[in-house]
């Protein structure tokens, strides 16, 4: 006992014992209690950690969701206390997630509950299929299902691809992609919902409620899916090449305003890259750009000339070739040319069902085509400069574009046809190769050789 303790009265001294016993026996009982809880934790069943879950994942999405659209407001959510047993660390890094733009992880037990177990379907491709849900706050959305049986080097490509490229970006004229969904029997992609579905319907399906859609609308669609287009080009943090643009891959919202999708094609390429390389070709026959199919290098300039081919057909219509047409009109896009050499558009526009008001438009548009076709990638147009001359409308001069078709010539070796043929990886459907292999054989056409 030190000094201090001998010179304590008796009283003191039992009042200091029974302080010490009364707050190590309360200690004791904290760190029990503290066992305790950690334990009955521990014995939480696997269905209510499971219900916790997808709590915290609906609580969120209803954040990521109001954020979306009250854009530069404060949002705040409500945590009642029986989600008091959500890790504010999870929250905090979801949150984060969220702020840095990128798409979030789905449970496949979450976009059951969001998709009211997949009843309603929006479509079916070679992919697999797109189903119609809801979030918690009754925002519209539509989930792709990817066909999944074991390992699928193709669909884990295609999967990798769209939350590579779309997952980093947002621009009015892009699709948003949500988040995704990745598990070893679900394999899905969780995109905005679009109400009036792709434009490859309104302009091709005569039964179709808007296929008599303005003129002025249409024109809109253009500038808007080239402005997305620019964007991925041009102003995106990495350039993005889609190399599958068509009008089913363009997708109009409540209001017509287009907005590209469907980047299970698309690469990511640093600015400065002027060429990249490709061990397999890519995109739709009929859309896609010649050089794919030979040995020249490839660049964005495949999309500008995919673009320029959507551009003949929102003008016309019609789709880029057509059987059933006679042999003038088959190949819209060699028509369009023949026609503007001998100064005869009015004629095509009138056939088109283009109003007189909007021919000069309709000029620019199919001047602006016959650009993006050039054979040659550098003889094509940047998606800046299109934007461009599309925004200005009739008052923008557009240089004469010469022959885009002047390097097919005849040949007994149908080279092309072959080779179209040969590419059977490339992401269509059967309509889509029967008829560009059918252009080319009708025509019996090769590249000419390049000095």
């Amino acid at each position: 006992m030190s000094s201090i303790d001998d010179g304590m009265p008796t009283e003191a001294k039992i009042f200091m014992g029974i302080f010490v016993s009364v707050a190590g026996l309360m200690g004791f009982l904290i760190v029990v209690g503290i066992i305790k809880t950690l334990k009955n934790k521990d014995k939480k069943t696997d269905e209510n950690r499971e219900t916790d879950h997808i709590k915290l994942e609906t609580m969120l999405m209803e954040l990521l969701m109001a954020r979306n659209q009250l854009p530069g407001q404060q949002v705040v959510v409500a945590v009642g206390e029986e989600d008091s047993n959500i890790e504010k660390q999870t929250v905090e890094r979801f949150i984060d997630l969220v702020l840095e733009e990128k798409p979030t992880r789905f449970s496949s037990q979450l976009l059951q509950i969001f998709t009211s177990n997949y009843s309603t379907k929006l479509g079916q491709g070679g992919y697999g299929a797109v189903y119609k849900g809801h979030f918690p706050n009754g925002q519209p959305l539509a989930v792709k299902v990817l066909k999944s049986h074991g390992i699928d080097k193709r669909i884990e490509g295609q999967f990798m691809a769209e939350v590579n490229t779309i997952g980093r970006t947002y621009h009015k004229n892009l699709v948003r992609l949500y988040g995704f969904c990745f598990e070893p029997n679900t394999k899905a992609l969780v995109y905005e919902y679009m109400e009036n579905g792709s434009l490859d319907k309104i302009l091709f399906e005569k039964q179709h409620d808007h296929h008599s859609l303005e003129w002025d609308k249409l024109y809109e669609v253009a500038i808007g899916a080239a402005r997305g287009l620019e964007y991925l080009h041009h102003l995106s943090p990495k350039r993005i090449i889609h190399y599958d643009i068509k009008p089913a891959n363009v997708l109009l919202d409540s209001n017509f305003s287009p907005k590209i999708a469907d980047f299970g094609l698309a690469k990511l390429c640093n600015r400065d890259t002027t060429n990249i390389t490709m061990s397999r070709v890519g995109g739709t026959p009929g859309y896609a750009a010649p050089e794919i199919y030979t040995p020249l290098p490839l660049s964005y300039k495949c999309d500008v000339y995919s673009f320029g081919v959507m551009l003949f057909e929102i003008v016309g219509r019609r789709r880029n070739y057509d059987v059933n047409l006679g042999e003038s009109q088959e190949w819209f896009p060699k028509q369009i040319w023949e026609k503007f050499d001998k100064g005869e558009l009015e004629e095509v526009l009138t056939n088109c069902e283009v109003e007189e008001k909007d021919w000069e438009k309709a000029k620019t548009m199919f001047k602006v085509a016959l650009w993006c076709v050039q054979h040659l990638p550098e003889s094509r147009p940047s998606m800046r400069e299109v934007v461009k001359i599309l925004e200005g409308g009739v008052e923008t001069e557009v240089a004469i574009p010469p022959n885009p078709f002047q390097h097919l010539m005849p040949s007994a070796n149908n080279v092309l046809a072959s080779s179209m043929v040969s590419s059977s990886n490339s992401v269509t459907d059967d309509e889509d190769q029967t008829k560009d292999t059918t252009i080319m054989r009708k025509y019996e056409i090769q590249y000419a050789t390049f000095d």
